[in-house]
């Protein structure tokens, strides 16, 4: 047997409680320009540091050493999903997010608005982090755009800068098995898609001919004069939250992405107010309905992707404020970590191990007394792969029988 088998086969319902708080890309490195200490050790955290002599804490690796991981591994990691073995789509995570009832037969891509100079270089991946308002403006412009080669084109906003592509076609079979477009670099010109087999070769020239359209109906749009695609999937059939480890699940998630990984796993999703304590307030008003809460803040890993160490600070202290509210009605079990790290002197995902924060009745305690990425090297947990962080929970939430005679 593997792990997630002995996992199914001792899994068991009680009425314990499970929060897991992810402070997207919290991991970062230290910066000599900051008295040599990482955002999160830098920080001004009295609960935070409170609750890790409370607690026992570790660092997690989201996939493997050494491998960075995109935003979808490192969060189905996290719920205990292999991300080696499974793999979902970022564009069919947007859409899910968004509502979109994917069919079997579409292929979605998740598309930034972007912008490109006269020399067909994207200077910015991110056209500025336009607002929500002009993406949507955008987004109708795009949809004069509705049908190539026979294959229907639908055009949805997303959050801020952020879109989602459908292609459907009913008749011609179409394939995600397509490259992503975005350079994931400033200063290059966007890819050119290439399928792998026939099917996705047929839909890769329909992705080029939708994309050489968009740019004209966008090149007096600046700064979104530009749109990039990354992770052009189709839906995958995956197994729910409750028929993996019998958990009523939820999630408290502001963007599309992670709303859209939450709802393929079966969890509910609940209102998710901007702020911080908006986010631990419906923690409070849902906390009798479920067994397990998802909540997602992105702050931590804006920041990081946008180089701006004050502002991952400042993200890490507004959550450590309001910390207290989910505190008011602690759950048996609760898990303070992120999906990946962002360091601020990358502007990206990296492979550094994630620090972990793992409090409970049972969990035991070791001598870490602040909870930041070099005082977690420490800690009693040592250094796992995230993927084994759900048993962990539910060992602690005395949700796992014995094993074994």
């Amino acid at each position: 047997m593997n792990y997630e088998q002995i996992i199914q086969s001792t899994v068991k319902s009680n009425n314990s409680k499970i929060v897991l708080l992810v402070l997207d890309g919290i991991g970062d490195i230290r910066n000599i320009k900051f008295k040599n200490k990482t955002p999160l050790e830098y920080a001004h955290t009295p609960n935070l540091d409170k609750l890790a002599k409370e607690s026992v804490t570790g660092r997690m690796h989201p996939i493997l050493p050494g491998i960075t991981p995109g935003s979808g591994p490192g969060h189905l990691g996290l719920f205990g999903y292999d991300p080696i073995d499974n793999s979902i789509g970022r564009g069919v995570l947007e859409a899910i997010g968004i509502d979109f009832e994917l069919k079997s037969y579409d292929v979605a891509a998740r598309c930034n608005f972007a912008t490109m100079n006269d020399n067909g270089l994207i200077t910015d991946r991110r056209a500025g982090r336009i607002p929500t308002e002009m993406t949507i403006e955008l987004c109708n412009s795009l949809k004069s755009i509705h049908e190539i080669d026979g294959v229907e084109i639908i055009i949805k906003p997303g959050k801020g800068h952020r879109f989602v592509t459908i292609f459907r076609s009913k008749e011609k079979e179409i394939g995600s098995m397509i490259n992503d477009t975005d350079p994931l670099v400033e200063g290059k010109a966007p890819l050119v898609a290439t399928g792998k087999n026939p099917p996705s070769q047929f839909l890769s020239k329909v992705i080029n001919q939708f994309i050489k359209k968009g740019y004209d109906l966008l090149k007096d749009k600046h700064p979104a004069n530009a749109f990039l695609m990354r992770g052009i999937a189709s839906k995958p059939k995956i197994p729910s939250m409750r028929d993996k480890y019998l958990l009523e699940s939820a999630a408290i998630a502001t963007y599309p992405m992670y709303r859209g990984i939450a709802s393929l796993l079966g969890m509910t999703l609940l209102p998710a107010p901007d702020s911080i304590e908006g986010l631990f307030e419906t923690y409070i008003n849902y906390h009798h309905k479920y067994d397990f809460f998802f909540i997602h803040v992105k702050g931590t890993d804006q920041a990081g992707e946008d180089g701006d160490f004050d502002s991952k600070v400042s993200c890490i202290e507004k959550v450590d404020q309001a910390l207290p509210i989910i505190l008011e009605n602690k759950p048996n079990v609760l898990a303070i970590t992120g999906d990946h790290s962002s360091p601020c002197a990358m502007h990206s995902h990296s492979w550094h191990p994630i620090p972990l924060l793992l409090h409970s009745q049972f969990a035991g305690l070791d001598d870490v007394k602040k909870f930041h990425e070099n005082a977690c090297n420490n800690g009693g947990l040592g250094f796992f792969e995230s993927k084994y962080l759900m048993g962990l929970l539910l060992a602690n939430a005395k949700r796992l029988d014995k094993f074994g005679a």
